[in-house]
């Protein structure tokens, strides 16, 4: 079984039918499973009632009101039922069950990622009919969107293996990021499950800009872009034969954003040190 968590948006409008979607697609893929949603954002306890997830109202805030992805992951820790741990995205439907191809994975600590489809989904699914899962998939190949190596909006992990992060805050440039990076950099083996894991993105208006004041912030929480990596600096791919490795081609370019970055750095302290000079 797994423990779904998750810091959602206000339960209306548009947002509000699409994480309806989301975690109904959790809970009918993954049976059984746990859904602890936090924050007592407007309609929450209403569709906690209505779909039966576990609801965490209290949340630690930054001072601009945005709730602390790290608060989530730490009191997710210690209160989850399940020794597998899925921090979600609230606006992402799941079609595969993700314990289930996480069986192939052998290491004793990992982390699974995978890139999302976009698609344009306003309406509410219906989960009762057998093959919604395949109708879904269908239009999502037609209609859908395969997004970049750095949208990454779920995380697969044991229990143990969860970090204690800076004062991220959610749904902001940065955390996610250096989520991957921190756990390479604790030659975890990071696995990208794009290949058996249909993740569907529900297009909606988004109310923050990467480079506001708390987006920029966030981004030095981080450390910069040298502690910064996405699902490209994966070290294996998840297929239905098992895990491989990367491309060599994609392996190359992981190593040429990385000393990019370094680059940036390396640029910045010169310019530093040259103004305090």
């Amino acid at each position: 079984m797994l423990t779904f968590f998750t810091i959602p948006k206000p339960f209306e409008g548009v947002i509000g039918t699409a994480q309806r979607n989301s975690i109904s697609s959790w809970l009918a893929v993954h049976p059984g499973s746990e859904v602890i949603v936090f924050g007592n954002e407007k309609g929450a306890s209403e569709a906690a009632s209505e779909l039966g997830f576990r609801h965490v109202k209290e949340i630690r805030r930054n001072k601009f009101g945005t709730p602390l992805v790290s608060e989530a992951f730490q009191v997710a820790r210690n209160i989850a039922k399940y020794d597998h741990l899925v921090f979600i995205n609230t606006d992402i439907i799941l079609l595969n069950n993700l314990l289930e191809a996480a069986e192939q994975i052998r290491y004793p600590h990992y982390l699974m990622v995978g890139r999302r489809t976009d698609l344009n989904l306003k309406e509410e699914i219906n989960f009762a009919p057998p093959d919604w899962k395949e109708n879904l998939a269908n239009r999502a190949r037609r209609e859908g969107r395969l997004h970049g190596f750095s949208g990454i909006d779920y995380f697969l992990f044991p229990k143990s293996l969860a970090p204690e992060m800076p004062p991220f805050p959610v749904s902001r440039p940065g955390w996610d990021s250096w989520f991957i990076y921190h756990i390479r950099s604790r030659k975890v083996p990071v696995i990208d499950a794009t290949e058996v894991i249909t993740a569907i993105h529900q297009k909606h208006p988004y109310t923050w800009s990467p480079s506001d004041p708390e987006s920029l912030k966030s981004a030095e929480i981080a450390g910069g872009l040298a502690n910064m990596s996405t699902i490209r600096d994966a070290d294996f791919i998840l297929t239905l034969q098992g895990l491989k490795k990367p491309p060599f081609i994609r392996h190359l370019l992981s190593t040429l954003s990385q000393l990019y970055a370094w680059r940036l750095v390396l640029a910045l302290k010169r310019q530093i040190l040259r103004a305090l000079a």
